[in-house]
């Protein structure tokens, strides 16, 4: 009977510990992140590809010109678990000078504290590499794959 009473005792301790636990938050992610370089580096930083989306359903793409000296090109929208992901780069003498997110995964607090960390090191391993060879960021699977094949795809629409 003390046993039996000793871990009731014990289990209802840990459940209080558990629900009272409180994690912390994060400030948002914004729509508009951008990275911009003034000299990016041609050395490619990683070689890795992050797995590819579940789904994806090609949307707008559209190249246009004129933001800032350079040429606009858009990707096409990558439709995840979790969200879209999109992201349009601007190229000035063949090296690509800036990244913009145009959407993102939204799928609440969670999806807004993992964006705000992996889409600046993504675009800032998008400078570095001059390509869509870039390694995912851990944690970020999801958010890493839908924004290497927007990049992928807006690269393509670049070159053709």
């Amino acid at each position: 009977m003390r046993r039996a009473v000793l871990a009731f005792g014990s289990t209802v301790a840990g459940l209080i510990l558990l629900l009272s636990f409180r994690s912390h938050t994060a400030s948002t992610a914004s729509a508009g992140i951008t990275a911009a370089g003034t000299s990016p580096s041609p050395a490619a930083t990683g070689n890795g590809s992050p797995t590819t989306m579940p789904r994806s359903a090609p949307a707008s793409a559209a190249a246009g010109g004129g933001a800032a000296g350079g040429k606009v090109v858009t990707g096409d929208v990558i439709n995840g678990p979790y969200g879209p992901s999109q992201v349009a780069i601007t190229l000035a003498g063949g090296k690509i000078t800036k990244v913009t997110v145009l959407q993102h995964t939204d799928d609440g607090l969670n999806s807004q504290q993992i964006d705000g960390n992996a889409l600046p090191k993504l675009a800032a391993e998008t400078l570095a590499a001059q390509s869509a060879r870039i390694d995912a960021v851990s944690g970020a699977s999801y958010t890493s794959a839908g924004y290497v094949k927007s990049l992928q795809s807006a690269l393509d629409k670049a070159m053709a």
